[in-house]
């Protein structure tokens, strides 16, 4: 079977995705990586996939250009004749869909996360929602991370008829995240891994970081992801500097390698507003970490409240900061067996082997329904 794999960067299938398609190889599938050009492009290369490339804006919704993604994929489905399609990130979903169906082409779709597009009510989200709605009742079946993300985008789209499954976010390659020793400093570490946005939570971290520090002073907060100004939900970078120059945090930049930097973390920390199922959090509890994160559709998924971490209250700096003052409270023995339980609901719920195999039952469902020439 030929499987095209669209995503909106090289990065995020090869970090994300790789386990299902060395698991769809070994089956005896061509596959298509098709994404922009960035560094990881030739790593899906030398790990077996066709790479082709492509120019998505990820950061604008400029109608012209949205165009020419959609006619980039409609002639690329042409020319490589893929037997389905799966689509990941918000244009892809979009415009490879409406590609794909125009040729009568299968496509499986994952909504990773609902985002900017459902939290706000703008000119651009009724259009964002308007082009799902035409995308995607020409899915033969949409993958949603937690249960709230389908239940709002199904009544907010309204596609009654759309075929849809639950997956544990990405999964978690259990053995590459092994649970690791917790760090035996006395003075609690905590860290953010996000993009640098609002909706990520980053400005209400800044603010319990201060209120921590004023009881904690030798704590250390510390903060690493991408700055992204040219968001329209971006945090300035100059609000990162000043926080950095007042000690109230330690940013750390960006990196291709998350796990060192968990591994020396005693509580990883995430107070975002949404999300599908966060990566960062599922590495965290697989390295055996205690979390703090927010209250909300798919974060509330990893955390069960005073077990393996906190929840907290969205938006508010003061829950977050009490939750993690919570945290440099305890034992190192109650953050042992916090961590130990993370690891617990990982290997229940989150093992990338579930994702796997979702995947392969809906594409064998697919196949079945395909006409023999």
């Amino acid at each position: 079977m030929r499987i095209a794999i669209t995503i909106n960067t090289s990065w995020n299938i090869y970090n994300f995705r790789m386990g299902l398609i060395h698991s769809l190889i070994s089956h005896g599938n061509e596959i298509f990586a098709i994404a922009p050009i960035d560094d990881y492009s030739e790593k899906l290369k030398e790990a077996g996939c066709n790479f082709v490339p492509i120019s998505i804006d990820n950061t604008g919704s400029n109608p012209f250009k949205d165009l020419s993604l959609l006619r980039q994929l409609k002639l690329i489905y042409q020319e490589i004749k893929p037997d389905v399609v799966l689509h990941y990130t918000v244009k892809p979903n979009i415009y490879g869909t409406l590609a794909a169906s125009s040729l009568n082409i299968p496509v499986i779709n994952n909504v990773s996360g609902l985002g900017t597009v459902f939290l706000s009510k703008s000119v651009a989200s009724f259009a964002a929602k308007k082009l799902y709605k035409k995308a995607f009742k020409e899915a033969q079946i949409v993958f949603f991370q937690n249960a709230n993300d389908r239940e709002d985008f199904l009544s907010e789209v309204k596609l009654p008829e759309l075929k849809t499954d639950l997956l544990p976010g990405s999964g978690i390659n259990l053995t590459e995240f092994a649970p690791s020793p917790m760090p035996n400093q006395t003075a609690i570490t905590f860290l953010m891994i996000s993009r640098l946005i609002v909706d990520k939570g980053v400005n209400e971290y800044l603010e319990a970081a201060r209120l921590v520090k004023k009881k904690f002073p030798d704590v250390t907060i510390q903060l690493m992801g991408k700055l992204d100004e040219r968001h329209v939900r971006g945090i300035p970078k100059r609000s990162i500097e000043l926080a950095k120059e007042s000690g109230i945090i330690d940013y750390l930049g960006e990196t291709d390698d998350v796990k060192p930097f968990i591994q020396s973390a005693h509580c990883i920390v995430l107070p975002s507003y949404r999300e599908g199922t966060p990566r960062t959090l599922l590495e965290a509890a697989a390295l055996g970490r205690s979390i703090v994160t927010t209250d909300v559709p798919g974060c509330r998924e990893i955390v069960e409240d005073n077990e393996n971490g906190y929840l907290c209250d969205v938006k508010s700096s003061s829950d977050l900061s009490n939750k993690m003052i919570a945290i440099c409270e305890k034992p190192h023995t109650d953050l042992q067996l916090m961590g130990s339980k993370s690891r617990l609901i990982v290997e229940s719920k989150f093992d990338e082997q579930i994702v796997i195999n979702q995947y392969l039952k809906h594409l064998s469902n697919i196949m079945k329904q395909i006409p023999n020439e």
